[in-house]
């Protein structure tokens, strides 16, 4: 297992969350005045529980965030500013995967897998150098993730744990071969050995397509994620006529014969979907599965639907032991992601 190292579920109490302030106006074409707002207020809600590490290209970029942080009302001391250079804002997807060592929680490293921007856009050797910079930082050890000799490209929207062992993922994702594919010539067998080898997961949960509108190409953190060891919340489409009505529904169907790495069943919570969002034309990728769990609350994305306020309901039953905030993530999706996407979670040693 990793050499004893686990990746922790999202749950589990952390250190710091990490995110990139944004920068790349190509990422919301004509709509990125907004977008610095709705992380100040991302932000607000992360520093009571823990320190937001924020990634800047310079120290322009820096006074732009500071600027925004204190009209928000965010305490200084909470946040710190890592002068790491990026071409994008999706920290999820590049940022540094940490892992804690069973038998001694304080020792951490990094599992590093490389990132080539989901196999589609050009820009990325700086979000590929992220983890490096992040354990020379923290003066962690990488785990180097390769198959076969040679390095394994993941990225963290990709997978979700329960950190007992257990990973969802998609084979769209995953095992593409064609449209966009990470991996090229690995089987399913080759994937789960290097999951297991650097995250500790000893049992994977193969599940068909992701959404429409998902950039990535199967994004399990737009579909399905752990809110418990043997619980997950799972999208829900109740229109036949809806492009993710079937998807969903057959994800469903796959997760009532699934087990958890000590063979429990697994309690699936139905989470609504809310209705298509369009922006100039484009099906975007609104899911409320894209939350992230924080010391401090869970972060909820919010669409101005009907459904939100269900949607919200359910994931305070779920995570019953801190608040459950919506986040206004309309302007936010333009981006083809929302909060999950943009935030990584760095676990307490």
């Amino acid at each position: 297992m990793a050499d004893g190292f686990r990746m922790p579920a999202e749950w589990e109490p952390h250190a710091a969350t990490w995110i990139v302030w944004p920068h790349n106006g190509s990422d919301w074409p004509g709509k990125f005045p907004p977008i610095p707002w709705v992380y100040g207020e991302i932000v607000r809600k992360l520093t009571p529980g823990e320190l937001v590490r924020i990634l800047v290209n310079t120290a322009a970029h820096e006074k732009k965030a500071r600027r925004v942080l204190d009209k928000v009302g965010v305490d200084p001391s909470r946040i710190e500013f890592l002068r790491f250079p990026t071409n994008r804002g999706w920290t999820r997807d590049f940022g540094p995967i940490f892992v804690r060592k069973n038998r001694r929680p304080s020792k951490m490293a990094i599992a590093r897998f490389h990132f080539n921007a989901w196999a589609k856009y050009p820009d990325w050797k700086k979000d590929d150098k992220v983890p490096e910079l992040a354990a020379k930082r923290l003066k962690l050890r990488l785990l180097e993730a390769k198959v076969r000799g040679r390095p394994a490209i993941l990225e963290g929207g990709s997978i979700d744990v329960n950190g007992r062992g257990s990973l969802l993922t998609t084979e769209e994702c995953l095992l593409d071969t064609e449209v966009q594919p990470r991996n090229p010539g690995l089987s399913r067998a080759d994937i789960e050995g290097v999951l297991r080898d650097t995250l500790g997961v000893t049992n994977t949960l193969w599940l068909g397509k992701g959404i429409a509108g998902d950039d990535t190409h199967g994004h399990v953190d737009d579909v399905c994620r752990f809110v418990g060891p043997r619980t997950v919340a799972l999208c829900r489409e109740d229109d036949p006529g809806d492009v993710n009505y079937r998807p969903l529904a057959e994800n469903r169907e796959r997760l009532q014969g699934m087990r958890t790495e000590d063979g429990s069943a697994i309690e699936v919570v139905d989470l609504p979907m809310p209705a298509p969002l369009f922006f100039d034309g484009v099906r975007l990728p609104a899911s409320y599965a894209n939350f992230y769990v924080a010391n401090a609350a869970v972060l909820v994305p919010t669409f101005n639907d009907p459904e939100d306020r269900a949607a919200l309901g359910i994931l305070a039953e779920a995570f019953s032991d801190r608040p459950v905030v919506g986040i206004h993530a309309v302007d936010l999706v333009w981006g083809l992601g929302t909060l999950h996407c943009l935030t990584q979670q760095e676990p307490k040693s």
